[in-house]
Protein backbone atom coordinates (compact mmCIF):
# COMPACT_ATOMS: atom_id res chain seq x y z
CA UNK A 1 0.00 0.00 0.00
CA UNK A 2 1.58 3.12 -0.89
CA UNK A 3 2.23 6.32 1.60
CA UNK A 4 -0.84 8.01 1.96
CA UNK A 5 -3.36 4.90 1.58
CA UNK A 6 -5.98 4.04 4.22
CA UNK A 7 -6.80 0.64 4.69
CA UNK A 8 -10.04 -1.20 3.49
CA UNK A 9 -12.06 -0.38 6.76
CA UNK A 10 -11.76 3.64 6.69
CA UNK A 11 -11.28 3.27 2.31
CA UNK A 12 -14.90 1.69 3.07
CA UNK A 13 -15.93 4.35 5.53
CA UNK A 14 -14.55 7.94 3.14
CA UNK A 15 -16.35 5.75 -0.02
CA UNK A 16 -20.07 6.13 2.40
CA UNK A 17 -19.33 10.00 3.41
CA UNK A 18 -18.57 10.77 -0.05
CA UNK A 19 -19.61 13.98 -0.44
CA UNK A 20 -21.25 14.72 3.44
CA UNK A 21 -19.01 16.98 6.10
CA UNK A 22 -15.83 15.93 7.99
CA UNK A 23 -15.86 17.40 11.45
CA UNK A 24 -12.56 19.86 11.30
CA UNK A 25 -12.33 20.39 7.69
CA UNK A 26 -13.29 22.82 5.31
CA UNK A 27 -16.69 22.65 4.36
CA UNK A 28 -15.58 22.42 0.70
CA UNK A 29 -14.11 19.33 1.13
CA UNK A 30 -14.63 16.29 -0.98
CA UNK A 31 -13.46 12.98 0.23
CA UNK A 32 -13.61 9.75 -1.71
CA UNK A 33 -11.33 7.04 -3.07
CA UNK A 34 -9.54 6.68 -5.95
CA UNK A 35 -7.54 3.36 -6.23
CA UNK A 36 -4.61 3.40 -4.79
CA UNK A 37 -3.50 7.28 -5.99
CA UNK A 38 -4.64 9.85 -3.28
CA UNK A 39 -4.07 13.07 -3.41
CA UNK A 40 -4.75 16.50 -1.68
CA UNK A 41 -4.96 19.33 -4.21
CA UNK A 42 -6.34 22.91 -2.77
CA UNK A 43 -8.69 24.56 -5.74
CA UNK A 44 -10.32 27.91 -5.38
CA UNK A 45 -12.90 25.83 -4.59
CA UNK A 46 -11.53 24.59 -1.93
CA UNK A 47 -9.43 21.57 -1.02
CA UNK A 48 -10.04 18.02 -3.39
CA UNK A 49 -9.24 15.04 -2.55
CA UNK A 50 -9.05 12.27 -5.62
CA UNK A 51 -6.69 10.90 -8.02
CA UNK A 52 -4.23 12.86 -10.20
CA UNK A 53 -6.41 12.09 -13.39
CA UNK A 54 -9.54 12.96 -11.74
CA UNK A 55 -8.09 16.45 -10.41
CA UNK A 56 -5.96 17.20 -13.39
CA UNK A 57 -9.55 17.80 -15.66
CA UNK A 58 -10.23 20.53 -12.94
CA UNK A 59 -7.60 23.08 -13.70
CA UNK A 60 -4.27 24.06 -11.93
CA UNK A 61 -4.18 23.80 -8.61
CA UNK A 62 -3.16 26.09 -5.88
CA UNK A 63 -1.25 23.60 -4.39
CA UNK A 64 -0.87 19.66 -4.67
CA UNK A 65 0.40 16.99 -2.44
CA UNK A 66 0.99 13.67 -3.21
CA UNK A 67 1.82 10.45 -0.86
CA UNK A 68 5.08 10.39 -3.30
CA UNK A 69 6.35 12.69 -6.50
CA UNK A 70 4.58 12.08 -8.98
CA UNK A 71 4.06 13.26 -12.94
CA UNK A 72 2.33 16.83 -13.90
CA UNK A 73 -1.51 16.66 -13.58
CA UNK A 74 -3.35 16.23 -17.09
CA UNK A 75 -4.37 19.12 -18.88
CA UNK A 76 -3.34 21.19 -16.06
CA UNK A 77 -0.38 23.05 -17.00
CA UNK A 78 1.62 22.76 -14.18
CA UNK A 79 4.77 20.87 -15.58
CA UNK A 80 5.78 19.63 -11.73
CA UNK A 81 3.29 18.41 -8.86
CA UNK A 82 5.72 17.61 -6.41
CA UNK A 83 4.85 17.14 -2.71
CA UNK A 84 5.42 15.79 0.21
CA UNK A 85 4.17 12.49 1.67
CA UNK A 86 0.71 12.54 3.02
CA UNK A 87 -1.46 11.15 5.74
CA UNK A 88 -4.97 12.08 4.55
CA UNK A 89 -5.95 11.60 8.27
CA UNK A 90 -3.63 14.96 9.11
CA UNK A 91 -5.87 17.23 11.09
CA UNK A 92 -5.81 20.64 8.97
CA UNK A 93 -3.78 22.71 10.58
CA UNK A 94 -0.74 20.03 9.81
CA UNK A 95 -1.24 21.72 6.29
CA UNK A 96 -0.27 24.83 7.33
CA UNK A 97 2.95 23.80 7.52
CA UNK A 98 3.67 21.54 4.86
CA UNK A 99 2.68 24.09 1.94
CA UNK A 100 3.04 25.72 -1.45
CA UNK A 101 0.13 28.83 -2.11
CA UNK A 102 -0.12 31.14 -5.02
CA UNK A 103 0.73 34.76 -3.21
CA UNK A 104 -1.93 36.79 -3.75
CA UNK A 105 -2.10 39.95 -4.70
CA UNK A 106 -4.22 43.31 -3.13
CA UNK A 107 -5.64 46.31 -4.35
CA UNK A 108 -3.38 49.07 -4.42
CA UNK A 109 -5.14 51.74 -6.12
CA UNK A 110 -9.01 52.25 -4.21
CA UNK A 111 -8.01 55.76 -3.96
CA UNK A 112 -8.45 56.07 -7.40
CA UNK A 113 -12.14 55.10 -8.15
CA UNK A 114 -15.11 57.08 -6.95
CA UNK A 115 -18.01 54.35 -5.51
CA UNK A 116 -19.11 54.57 -8.93
CA UNK A 117 -16.45 52.97 -11.06
CA UNK A 118 -14.54 49.79 -11.01
CA UNK A 119 -11.75 48.08 -13.26
CA UNK A 120 -13.73 44.62 -13.14
CA UNK A 121 -17.12 44.08 -12.04
CA UNK A 122 -18.33 40.91 -11.58
CA UNK A 123 -22.21 40.30 -11.91
CA UNK A 124 -23.03 37.10 -10.00
CA UNK A 125 -21.03 35.22 -7.22
CA UNK A 126 -21.62 31.80 -7.36
CA UNK A 127 -18.38 29.62 -8.50
CA UNK A 128 -17.26 31.26 -11.54
CA UNK A 129 -17.68 34.69 -10.44
CA UNK A 130 -15.58 34.15 -7.06
CA UNK A 131 -12.95 31.72 -9.21
CA UNK A 132 -12.41 34.99 -11.92
CA UNK A 133 -11.92 37.45 -8.79
CA UNK A 134 -9.41 35.16 -7.13
CA UNK A 135 -7.80 34.14 -10.26
CA UNK A 136 -7.24 37.88 -11.06
CA UNK A 137 -5.42 38.32 -7.72
CA UNK A 138 -3.31 35.33 -8.24
CA UNK A 139 -2.25 36.32 -11.50
CA UNK A 140 -0.95 39.60 -9.38
CA UNK A 141 -4.43 42.00 -10.83
CA UNK A 142 -3.84 44.63 -7.75
CA UNK A 143 -7.00 46.86 -9.18
CA UNK A 144 -10.37 47.28 -8.38
CA UNK A 145 -12.82 44.19 -8.16
CA UNK A 146 -16.18 44.13 -7.29
CA UNK A 147 -18.88 41.61 -7.51
CA UNK A 148 -22.79 41.81 -7.49
CA UNK A 149 -24.91 39.53 -6.65
CA UNK A 150 -28.83 39.26 -5.54
CA UNK A 151 -27.93 36.93 -2.66
CA UNK A 152 -28.08 38.06 0.72
CA UNK A 153 -24.76 35.96 1.38
CA UNK A 154 -21.00 35.66 -0.11
CA UNK A 155 -20.35 33.22 -2.86
CA UNK A 156 -21.37 29.53 -1.08
CA UNK A 157 -21.34 25.99 -2.01
CA UNK A 158 -25.00 26.08 -4.24
CA UNK A 159 -24.68 22.40 -5.20
CA UNK A 160 -24.87 21.50 -1.64
CA UNK A 161 -28.28 22.96 -0.88
CA UNK A 162 -30.33 20.04 -2.21
CA UNK A 163 -27.99 17.49 -1.16
CA UNK A 164 -28.67 18.61 2.54
CA UNK A 165 -30.93 21.16 2.94
CA UNK A 166 -30.39 21.95 6.54
CA UNK A 167 -26.93 23.90 5.38
CA UNK A 168 -26.39 26.86 6.87
CA UNK A 169 -24.88 29.87 4.77
CA UNK A 170 -21.78 29.65 7.25
CA UNK A 171 -21.34 26.11 6.79
CA UNK A 172 -21.01 26.25 2.95
CA UNK A 173 -19.19 29.02 2.38
CA UNK A 174 -16.82 29.06 0.04
CA UNK A 175 -14.62 31.87 1.52
CA UNK A 176 -14.89 33.33 4.76
CA UNK A 177 -15.79 36.70 4.93
CA UNK A 178 -12.02 37.94 5.95
CA UNK A 179 -10.93 36.57 2.99
CA UNK A 180 -12.71 39.12 0.71
CA UNK A 181 -11.05 41.81 3.35
CA UNK A 182 -7.49 40.33 3.19
CA UNK A 183 -7.54 40.40 -0.72
CA UNK A 184 -9.97 43.43 -1.45
CA UNK A 185 -12.73 41.71 -3.28
CA UNK A 186 -15.75 43.81 -2.76
CA UNK A 187 -18.81 41.82 -2.84
CA UNK A 188 -21.90 43.41 -3.24
CA UNK A 189 -24.88 41.87 -1.78
CA UNK A 190 -28.86 42.09 -2.18
CA UNK A 191 -28.06 44.14 -5.23
CA UNK A 192 -29.57 43.24 -8.59
CA UNK A 193 -28.18 44.54 -12.28
CA UNK A 194 -31.47 45.46 -14.21
CA UNK A 195 -29.66 46.60 -17.86
CA UNK A 196 -25.94 47.04 -19.30
CA UNK A 197 -24.85 49.49 -21.51
CA UNK A 198 -22.10 48.15 -23.57
CA UNK A 199 -21.44 51.38 -25.12
CA UNK A 200 -20.62 53.57 -21.75
CA UNK A 201 -19.10 50.28 -20.11
CA UNK A 202 -22.17 51.07 -17.43
CA UNK A 203 -23.98 48.63 -15.20
CA UNK A 204 -27.26 50.07 -13.99
CA UNK A 205 -28.98 48.66 -10.84
CA UNK A 206 -32.24 48.18 -9.85
CA UNK A 207 -32.24 51.23 -7.05
CA UNK A 208 -30.92 53.48 -10.33
CA UNK A 209 -26.91 53.39 -8.72
CA UNK A 210 -24.85 53.08 -11.97
CA UNK A 211 -21.21 51.74 -11.93
CA UNK A 212 -18.59 51.99 -14.56
CA UNK A 213 -16.61 49.32 -15.62
CA UNK A 214 -13.37 48.49 -17.99
CA UNK A 215 -13.81 44.45 -18.32
CA UNK A 216 -16.60 42.48 -17.19
CA UNK A 217 -17.92 39.27 -16.29
CA UNK A 218 -21.40 38.10 -16.74
CA UNK A 219 -22.08 35.63 -14.01
CA UNK A 220 -25.98 35.31 -13.26
CA UNK A 221 -26.50 31.68 -13.00
CA UNK A 222 -29.79 30.25 -13.52
CA UNK A 223 -33.40 30.69 -12.35
CA UNK A 224 -35.21 27.81 -11.63
CA UNK A 225 -38.51 26.77 -13.50
CA UNK A 226 -41.97 26.92 -11.71
CA UNK A 227 -44.70 24.60 -12.25
CA UNK A 228 -48.00 26.37 -14.51
CA UNK A 229 -50.76 24.44 -13.37
CA UNK A 230 -54.09 25.48 -11.29
CA UNK A 231 -52.87 26.21 -7.33
CA UNK A 232 -49.23 26.90 -8.51
CA UNK A 233 -49.29 29.72 -5.79
CA UNK A 234 -50.07 28.36 -2.51
CA UNK A 235 -47.98 27.84 0.64
CA UNK A 236 -45.43 25.45 0.82
CA UNK A 237 -44.62 25.03 -2.99
CA UNK A 238 -40.83 25.71 -3.23
CA UNK A 239 -37.90 25.71 -5.62
CA UNK A 240 -34.46 25.57 -4.35
CA UNK A 241 -32.23 28.96 -5.17
CA UNK A 242 -30.96 29.67 -1.75
CA UNK A 243 -29.84 28.29 1.98
CA UNK A 244 -33.34 29.97 3.00
CA UNK A 245 -35.73 28.16 -0.14
CA UNK A 246 -33.31 24.98 0.92
CA UNK A 247 -33.97 25.12 4.96
CA UNK A 248 -37.39 26.44 5.24
CA UNK A 249 -38.38 22.89 2.89
CA UNK A 250 -35.93 20.82 5.49
CA UNK A 251 -38.16 22.04 8.73
CA UNK A 252 -41.60 22.01 6.77
CA UNK A 253 -41.17 17.88 5.78
CA UNK A 254 -39.92 17.09 8.90
CA UNK A 255 -42.72 13.93 9.53
CA UNK A 256 -44.57 14.93 6.69
CA UNK A 257 -45.62 14.47 3.61
CA UNK A 258 -43.32 15.60 0.93
CA UNK A 259 -43.66 15.77 -2.99
CA UNK A 260 -40.74 16.08 -5.06
CA UNK A 261 -41.56 16.99 -8.78
CA UNK A 262 -38.49 16.00 -10.95
CA UNK A 263 -36.43 13.31 -11.22
CA UNK A 264 -33.17 14.24 -12.52
CA UNK A 265 -30.05 15.41 -10.07
CA UNK A 266 -31.90 18.19 -7.91
CA UNK A 267 -34.83 16.43 -7.29
CA UNK A 268 -33.11 12.88 -6.22
CA UNK A 269 -30.88 14.53 -4.20
CA UNK A 270 -34.00 16.27 -2.09
CA UNK A 271 -36.02 13.13 -2.20
CA UNK A 272 -32.63 11.02 -0.63
CA UNK A 273 -32.10 13.46 2.19
CA UNK A 274 -35.92 13.69 2.85
CA UNK A 275 -36.23 9.68 2.90
CA UNK A 276 -35.83 9.49 6.87
CA UNK A 277 -37.14 12.97 7.75
CA UNK A 278 -40.66 13.31 5.78
CA UNK A 279 -43.43 10.91 6.74
CA UNK A 280 -43.79 10.08 3.00
CA UNK A 281 -41.50 10.72 -0.08
CA UNK A 282 -42.90 10.80 -3.57
CA UNK A 283 -41.58 11.89 -6.50
CA UNK A 284 -43.51 12.97 -9.96
CA UNK A 285 -41.91 12.77 -13.16
CA UNK A 286 -42.79 12.68 -16.55
CA UNK A 287 -40.00 10.31 -17.87
CA UNK A 288 -40.39 6.38 -18.01
CA UNK A 289 -37.39 6.59 -15.29
CA UNK A 290 -35.31 8.88 -13.17
CA UNK A 291 -32.30 10.26 -15.14
CA UNK A 292 -33.35 8.71 -18.15
CA UNK A 293 -32.14 11.98 -20.60
CA UNK A 294 -28.86 11.90 -18.57
CA UNK A 295 -27.57 8.52 -17.58
CA UNK A 296 -30.34 6.32 -19.86
CA UNK A 297 -33.19 4.10 -19.34
CA UNK A 298 -31.29 1.02 -17.89
CA UNK A 299 -29.02 3.00 -15.11
CA UNK A 300 -32.40 4.79 -14.33
CA UNK A 301 -34.37 1.97 -13.52
CA UNK A 302 -31.51 0.58 -11.08
CA UNK A 303 -31.43 3.88 -9.34
CA UNK A 304 -34.92 3.35 -9.36
CA UNK A 305 -35.34 0.57 -7.77
CA UNK A 306 -32.77 1.87 -5.46
CA UNK A 307 -34.81 5.10 -4.30
CA UNK A 308 -37.78 2.25 -4.12
CA UNK A 309 -36.08 -0.02 -1.53
CA UNK A 310 -36.06 2.63 0.21
CA UNK A 311 -39.20 3.62 0.89
CA UNK A 312 -39.58 6.21 -1.99
CA UNK A 313 -42.96 6.07 -4.27
CA UNK A 314 -42.56 7.10 -7.76
CA UNK A 315 -45.13 8.26 -9.95
CA UNK A 316 -43.86 8.26 -13.93
CA UNK A 317 -44.95 8.88 -16.93
CA UNK A 318 -47.48 11.46 -15.50
CA UNK A 319 -47.28 15.10 -14.32
CA UNK A 320 -48.93 17.72 -11.88
CA UNK A 321 -52.19 18.85 -13.01
CA UNK A 322 -53.35 20.91 -9.66
CA UNK A 323 -51.86 21.91 -6.35
CA UNK A 324 -54.80 21.91 -4.17
CA UNK A 325 -54.93 23.48 -0.96
CA UNK A 326 -56.48 23.85 2.44
CA UNK A 327 -56.65 27.04 4.01
CA UNK A 328 -54.36 28.32 2.05
CA UNK A 329 -51.52 25.94 2.68
CA UNK A 330 -50.84 22.65 0.19
CA UNK A 331 -52.97 19.41 0.67
CA UNK A 332 -52.46 17.15 -2.56
CA UNK A 333 -50.97 16.83 -5.18
CA UNK A 334 -53.12 16.24 -8.08
CA UNK A 335 -52.08 14.20 -11.36
CA UNK A 336 -52.92 14.61 -14.89
CA UNK A 337 -52.88 10.32 -14.60
CA UNK A 338 -56.06 11.31 -11.80
CA UNK A 339 -54.03 9.66 -9.10
CA UNK A 340 -54.19 12.22 -5.35
CA UNK A 341 -51.44 12.33 -3.77
CA UNK A 342 -50.89 13.48 0.00
CA UNK A 343 -48.36 16.33 0.28
CA UNK A 344 -47.84 19.08 2.95
CA UNK A 345 -44.60 20.57 0.85
CA UNK A 346 -43.55 20.43 -2.78
CA UNK A 347 -40.15 20.65 -3.91
CA UNK A 348 -40.00 22.00 -7.80
CA UNK A 349 -36.96 20.74 -9.96
CA UNK A 350 -38.18 20.83 -13.67
CA UNK A 351 -34.85 22.50 -15.06
CA UNK A 352 -33.94 26.18 -14.62
CA UNK A 353 -33.35 28.89 -17.26
CA UNK A 354 -30.20 31.33 -17.72
CA UNK A 355 -31.16 34.29 -15.49
CA UNK A 356 -30.34 36.70 -18.73
CA UNK A 357 -33.20 38.48 -18.94
CA UNK A 358 -31.60 42.22 -18.26
CA UNK A 359 -29.24 41.47 -21.07
CA UNK A 360 -32.19 41.70 -23.64
CA UNK A 361 -31.00 45.31 -24.72
CA UNK A 362 -27.78 45.22 -23.97
CA UNK A 363 -26.28 44.34 -27.52
CA UNK A 364 -24.50 41.24 -26.08
CA UNK A 365 -25.34 38.07 -28.07
CA UNK A 366 -27.63 35.78 -26.75
CA UNK A 367 -29.46 32.40 -28.30
CA UNK A 368 -33.29 31.30 -28.61
CA UNK A 369 -33.09 30.28 -24.93
CA UNK A 370 -31.37 33.12 -23.08
CA UNK A 371 -27.68 31.54 -23.22
CA UNK A 372 -25.15 33.89 -23.87
CA UNK A 373 -22.52 32.40 -26.39
CA UNK A 374 -18.55 32.78 -25.91
CA UNK A 375 -15.64 32.05 -27.58
CA UNK A 376 -13.09 29.68 -26.08
CA UNK A 377 -11.99 32.44 -24.15
CA UNK A 378 -14.91 33.21 -22.48
CA UNK A 379 -15.49 36.51 -24.58
CA UNK A 380 -18.77 37.57 -25.62
CA UNK A 381 -19.24 39.23 -29.05
CA UNK A 382 -18.49 42.83 -26.95
CA UNK A 383 -14.81 43.58 -26.54
CA UNK A 384 -14.39 43.78 -22.52
CA UNK A 385 -17.24 41.34 -21.82
CA UNK A 386 -16.78 37.82 -20.75
CA UNK A 387 -19.31 35.79 -19.73
CA UNK A 388 -18.97 31.82 -17.36
CA UNK A 389 -20.50 29.73 -15.38
CA UNK A 390 -24.06 28.14 -15.88
CA UNK A 391 -26.11 30.94 -18.44
CA UNK A 392 -23.32 30.33 -21.38
CA UNK A 393 -22.75 28.26 -24.25
CA UNK A 394 -19.27 27.18 -25.10
CA UNK A 395 -17.45 25.30 -27.34
CA UNK A 396 -16.48 22.14 -25.97
CA UNK A 397 -13.11 21.15 -27.72
CA UNK A 398 -14.20 17.13 -26.67
CA UNK A 399 -17.40 17.47 -28.98
CA UNK A 400 -14.95 19.31 -32.28
CA UNK A 401 -15.73 22.89 -30.63
CA UNK A 402 -19.63 22.50 -30.51
CA UNK A 403 -21.80 25.21 -28.31
CA UNK A 404 -22.49 23.38 -25.11
CA UNK A 405 -24.07 24.28 -22.07
CA UNK A 406 -23.27 22.30 -19.40
CA UNK A 407 -24.01 23.39 -15.65
CA UNK A 408 -22.07 21.79 -13.52
CA UNK A 409 -19.77 22.89 -10.60
CA UNK A 410 -16.27 22.07 -12.28
CA UNK A 411 -16.84 23.68 -15.72
CA UNK A 412 -18.13 26.56 -13.62
CA UNK A 413 -14.67 27.11 -12.05
CA UNK A 414 -13.08 26.50 -15.28
CA UNK A 415 -15.03 29.11 -16.76
CA UNK A 416 -14.28 31.68 -14.15
CA UNK A 417 -10.41 30.85 -14.73
CA UNK A 418 -10.26 31.09 -18.08
CA UNK A 419 -12.10 34.16 -18.07
CA UNK A 420 -9.73 35.91 -15.63
CA UNK A 421 -6.76 35.10 -17.57
CA UNK A 422 -8.19 36.53 -20.58
CA UNK A 423 -8.74 39.59 -18.96
CA UNK A 424 -5.11 39.84 -18.34
CA UNK A 425 -4.60 38.69 -21.99
CA UNK A 426 -2.96 35.98 -21.13
CA UNK A 427 -4.58 34.26 -24.43
CA UNK A 428 -5.74 31.30 -22.30
CA UNK A 429 -8.66 29.01 -24.14
CA UNK A 430 -10.80 26.33 -21.96
CA UNK A 431 -9.96 22.53 -22.84
CA UNK A 432 -11.19 20.15 -20.28
CA UNK A 433 -13.26 17.48 -19.81
CA UNK A 434 -16.43 18.08 -17.69
CA UNK A 435 -17.03 15.54 -14.77
CA UNK A 436 -19.39 15.67 -11.88
CA UNK A 437 -20.44 13.24 -9.19
CA UNK A 438 -23.74 12.88 -6.86
CA UNK A 439 -24.35 10.80 -4.00
CA UNK A 440 -27.47 9.36 -2.28
CA UNK A 441 -27.67 6.79 0.02
CA UNK A 442 -23.89 6.33 0.96
CA UNK A 443 -23.39 5.75 -3.35
CA UNK A 444 -21.87 7.98 -5.24
CA UNK A 445 -22.39 8.66 -9.10
CA UNK A 446 -19.30 9.87 -11.14
CA UNK A 447 -19.76 10.99 -14.81
CA UNK A 448 -17.15 12.13 -17.32
CA UNK A 449 -17.80 13.68 -20.98
CA UNK A 450 -20.32 15.01 -22.32
CA UNK A 451 -23.47 12.72 -23.42
CA UNK A 452 -26.03 14.27 -25.28
CA UNK A 453 -27.55 12.25 -27.74
CA UNK A 454 -26.04 9.14 -27.41
CA UNK A 455 -27.68 6.82 -29.13
CA UNK A 456 -26.29 3.85 -27.02
CA UNK A 457 -25.36 2.49 -23.41
CA UNK A 458 -22.66 -0.28 -23.01
CA UNK A 459 -22.88 -1.75 -18.98
CA UNK A 460 -20.43 -3.60 -17.69
CA UNK A 461 -20.71 -5.13 -14.10
CA UNK A 462 -24.16 -5.79 -12.42
CA UNK A 463 -26.66 -3.21 -12.29
CA UNK A 464 -28.51 -4.86 -9.66
CA UNK A 465 -25.35 -5.02 -6.98
CA UNK A 466 -25.45 -1.09 -8.69
CA UNK A 467 -21.84 -1.90 -8.93
CA UNK A 468 -21.12 -1.25 -12.88
CA UNK A 469 -20.11 1.13 -15.30
CA UNK A 470 -21.82 3.07 -18.30
CA UNK A 471 -20.40 3.89 -21.28
CA UNK A 472 -22.22 6.28 -23.31
CA UNK A 473 -21.77 5.99 -27.23
CA UNK A 474 -22.99 7.85 -30.24
CA UNK A 475 -22.36 6.24 -33.98
CA UNK A 476 -18.93 4.53 -32.94
CA UNK A 477 -17.55 6.93 -30.21
CA UNK A 478 -17.66 6.85 -26.50
CA UNK A 479 -18.95 10.40 -25.41
CA UNK A 480 -19.18 9.88 -21.73
CA UNK A 481 -18.45 7.55 -18.65
CA UNK A 482 -20.86 7.20 -15.69
CA UNK A 483 -19.70 4.55 -12.56
CA UNK A 484 -20.84 3.29 -9.40
CA UNK A 485 -18.73 1.70 -7.16
CA UNK A 486 -16.40 0.97 -10.53
CA UNK A 487 -13.33 3.40 -9.67
CA UNK A 488 -11.10 4.30 -10.75
CA UNK A 489 -12.83 3.76 -14.02
CA UNK A 490 -13.95 7.34 -14.62
CA UNK A 491 -10.99 9.45 -13.81
CA UNK A 492 -8.98 6.96 -15.75
CA UNK A 493 -11.92 7.64 -18.74
CA UNK A 494 -11.73 11.73 -18.24
CA UNK A 495 -7.69 10.92 -18.67
CA UNK A 496 -7.89 9.33 -22.07
CA UNK A 497 -10.74 12.41 -22.93
CA UNK A 498 -8.43 14.93 -21.87
CA UNK A 499 -5.48 13.66 -23.56
CA UNK A 500 -7.63 14.25 -27.61
CA UNK A 501 -7.86 10.21 -27.56
CA UNK A 502 -10.96 8.79 -28.76
CA UNK A 503 -12.32 5.87 -27.35
CA UNK A 504 -14.19 3.65 -29.92
CA UNK A 505 -17.70 1.49 -29.09
CA UNK A 506 -15.92 -1.67 -29.63
CA UNK A 507 -13.11 -1.25 -27.09
CA UNK A 508 -15.70 -1.33 -24.36
CA UNK A 509 -18.12 -4.16 -25.65
CA UNK A 510 -16.33 -7.23 -24.84
CA UNK A 511 -15.25 -5.59 -21.07
CA UNK A 512 -11.62 -6.06 -21.63
CA UNK A 513 -10.23 -3.24 -19.86
CA UNK A 514 -6.61 -2.93 -21.24
CA UNK A 515 -7.27 -0.31 -23.08
CA UNK A 516 -7.28 1.98 -20.55
CA UNK A 517 -3.51 1.60 -20.01
CA UNK A 518 -2.75 3.21 -23.56
CA UNK A 519 -2.28 -0.37 -25.73
CA UNK A 520 -3.19 0.39 -29.05
CA UNK A 521 -3.65 3.98 -29.00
Amino acid sequence: MPAGALPPPERAQLDQNMGRESPGHSPFRRDFWEGESWVLALFPCGRVWGSLSELGVLGEPLLCLLPQPGPSLPGSGVSEARGIPLDPRLPPQALQTQRRTKVMAKCISVSNYHVGSTNILIVGAGAAGLVCAETLRQEGFSDRIVMCTMDRHLPYDRPKLSKSLDSQPEQIALRPKEFFLTYDIEVLTETQVVTVDVKNKKAIFKDGFKMEYNKLLLAPGNTPKTLSCKGKDVENVFTIRTPEDANRIGKLARGRNAVVVGAAFLGMEVAAYLNDKAHSVSVVELEETPFRKFLGEKVGRALMKMFENNGIKFYMQTEVSELRAQEGKLKEVILKSGKVVRADVCVVGIGAVPATGFLKQSGINMDARGFIPVNKMMQTNIPGVFAAGDAVTFPLALRGNKKVNIPHWQMAHIHGRVAAQNMLAQEAEISTVPCLWTAMFGKSIRYTGYGDGFDDVIIQGDLDELKFVAFYTKSDEVIAVASMNYDPIVSKVAEVLASGRTIRKRDVETGDMSWLTGKGY
